[in-house]
């Protein structure tokens, strides 16, 4: 079963008086439970499919289904209802609050969702407990590690049992070390069954991925896309 269809999906930005083809025809389809990079050069397209993937864009033209629901001509109020309960995010920079202890910042979406203070706490500590950082609850995330921090960002992103998760260069800011952690926290998130698509120009990090797709110039690439 497809969790992701995309057909013929464009994407067009006007700079000044230039128009910019960020996405020229992508046709794509991710089946549930898949591990999937989507990789290519700075400036390929791979972050603006992304951000269509994630119903935080629309697409110029095409068509984009997400659970054979055809999301891509939504208004952008039922994009967020889409993107609240079905994807989790997990972005470079980690997005975390930083006044906030990390049970506080991985209890956020819950609460948003309207769960019960007494539950929503239960279900944040359950999830950090499996990124390992059941001990760290209070510590807020200045006192964190990148490494760790990342770890907060990846619970936060699954509290939500999302049908997606999705992860922007999820490596990109950490050692090798504390990179393959994460990595290793992916590859388990998967054998458990989820959808995990995956963001990178880095090849290494992209092979642990069950398929790459690779992008160029906004288009899907047969060939080396870093040539």
């Amino acid at each position: 079963m497809d969790v992701i269809k995309t057909t013929n999906l464009m994407k067009d930005y006007t700079l000044g008086k230039v128009k910019v083809h960020a996405l020229s025809g992508i046709d794509i389809c991710i089946q549930k439970g898949e591990f999937v990079a989507i990789m290519g050069p700075s400036g390929s397209g791979k972050s603006t499919l992304m951000h269509i993937i994630g119903c935080l864009d629309r697409p110029t033209e095409g068509e984009y289904y997400l659970d054979d629901v055809l999301v891509s001509a939504m208004p952008k109020s039922a994009l967020a209802t889409i993107r609240n309960s079905k994807i989790g995010f997990v972005f470079q920079s980690f997005n975390l609050l930083p006044h906030l202890n990390i049970l506080k910042n991985v209890e956020l979406p819950l609460m948003y969702g309207g769960m019960g203070a007494r539950k929503r706490n239960q279900k944040a500590r359950e999830i950090l407990d499996s990124v390992g950082l059941g001990d760290r609850l209070k510590h807020k995330p200045t006192e964190l590690s990148g490494g760790q921090r990342q770890r907060v960002a990846i619970a936060r992103a699954i509290v939500n049992d999302p049908a997606i998760l999705l992860a922007d260069e999820p490596t990109g800011n950490l050692d090798s070390q504390a990179g393959g952690d994460i990595l290793e926290i992916f590859n388990r998130l998967h054998s458990e069954g989820n959808t995990v698509i995956m963001v990178t120009h880095d090849r290494v990090v992209a092979e642990r991925a069950d398929r790459i797709i690779l992008i160029k110039d906004g288009k899907i690439f047969d060939g080396d896309p870093l040539i």
